[in-house]
């Protein structure tokens, strides 16, 4: 033990002195006064000077990078500035030289300069007006239209301006003119809530100048008249309508008439926003209402008043035709549904862009319901089917059935079906 302890006390001593020469060597090595302590110095100075000067150089460059955004967002302005003068020189100001355009017409379409100039929103210091791609075409019925005292009452022609919109124009150009031009000796105030869904409004609510009939008595009856008129039955909210997507499932699962029940069902209370396109007297929003879901309705006036009758009965109408790209944002419908208006009348090209438009609203599992589409029976598998499933729907429920109303020969067909838009892109 004691030779061990000797041995402990020896390494413990040699360890001490190494320590003690390797401290002495340093500073005799990097002392002012030696060769190496000089260069230890001059270097350490070298270094704290290229500090200084990186710091500068980083200040310089982020000055410098400053002044260069804001120089490309000036020249950004200003070359909108210029497209805009390149693209529109007609519109940035009321031309003298287009004698076949009414004055009012170009007072609207001209080019609006902002008050407080550029705006990156806009990217431009001007707004323009939308108007439809076809109004400059139509000059006499654009005439007419924009024939009115600024200020004073608007003409009665809902039939020119119903036109208008059918050719093209669409959206109509504003008017300074009052609407209705006449107001009625009397107006009885709509229904209250929730009475107005199954009320048929005073008829003092409507300017019948532009339908054949002249009170909603024989609209409702003009189901038994001869001849055609679109959606014929519809204004009779006591009688087919008053059925119409309520009833019980059918008991093999393969009628074309869904009920809301069902689809609502599907989603677990999820539907809560939609569309109906085409929706005649609004009766599908109505029946979405009951359920606490809101749906705006898309509807002409083909020779009756659906628009105001939709109103009166505490729904919202939209007053735009199947050529009209759909007023919504990307992703924000959960349903869109349509009965009959899309159909073969419609020319197959713009088919293809109404269903590709349908999809871009719906949101991520949205529905849309596909409520009795016809079509003859080549067409349907020749060119509607995979024009449908090119779209990239998910079928959550397909049904195929024969249309008879018009004859067995005229080889007719319906399709009903519910289709999803995916979850996910995969």
């Amino acid at each position: 033990m004691e030779v061990k302890a000797r041995s402990c006390f020896s390494n413990a001593c040699f360890l001490l002195l190494c320590i003690l020469l390797s401290n002495l060597i340093t500073l005799s090595l990097f002392s002012s006064d030696s060769p190496f302590g000089q260069n230890a110095s001059s270097l350490t100075t070298s270094l704290s000077r290229a500090e200084d000067e990186i710091a500068r150089l980083r200040s310089e460059l982020r000055a410098a990078i400053s002044t260069s955004e804001k120089l490309l967002r000036e020249l950004g302005a200003f070359a909108s500035h210029l497209h805009d003068a390149a693209i529109i020189p007609s519109r940035l100001a009321v031309p003298d030289d287009s004698p076949d355009l009414p004055k009012e017409y170009l007072e609207f379409v001209s080019a609006q300069k902002l008050p407080f100039g550029h705006n990156t929103n806009f990217g431009s210091d001007h707004i323009l007006p939308p108007v439809g791609r076809a109004c400059d075409r139509l000059t006499d019925d654009l005439a007419r239209y924009m024939n009115y005292t600024v200020g004073g009452p608007c003409p009665d022609d809902e039939i020119l301006a119903q036109k208008l919109l059918l050719k093209g124009c669409e959206p109509l150009p504003r008017r300074r003119c009052l609407s209705p031009g006449r107001l009625p000796s009397r107006f009885v105030e709509p229904a209250p809530f929730p009475d107005s869904l199954w009320s048929i409004p005073d008829d003092s609510s409507v300017v019948w100048t532009a339908y054949a009939c002249k009170n909603y008595t024989c609209l409702v009856s003009r189901k038994h008249q001869k001849g055609f008129d679109d959606c014929k039955d519809c204004f009779d909210l006591a009688g087919r309508e008053k059925n119409r997507w309520v009833g019980p499932p059918a008991a093999d699962g393969n009628s074309l008439d869904y009920s809301i029940d069902e689809v609502l069902a599907y989603k677990k209370g999820t539907i809560r926003i939609g569309l109906d396109i085409g929706g005649g007297t609004g009766t599908f929003a109505v029946r979405m209402r009951e359920r606490n879901v809101t749906i705006v309705t898309t509807s002409m006036n083909f020779n009756a008043p659906f628009n105001g009758f939709i109103a009166s009965r505490g729904v919202v109408p939209l007053y735009i035709s199947i050529s009209q790209r759909l007023p919504f944002f990307d992703g924000t419908l959960d349903l869109v549904h349509s009965m009959h208006v899309l159909s073969n009348w419609i020319p197959p090209k713009l088919m293809q862009f109404v269903f590709f438009d349908i999809y871009r609203v719906l949101r991520p599992g949205g529905i849309f319901w596909l409520d009795h589409f016809f079509c003859v029976e080549d067409q349907m598998h020749d060119l509607y089917v995979p024009m449908i499933e090119g779209v990239g729907f998910k079928k959550v429920r397909w049904t195929v059935g024969r249309k008879m109303d018009r004859g067995a020969e005229m080889k007719e067909m319906y399709i009903s079906a519910l289709l999803e838009k995916p979850m996910t892109s995969g």
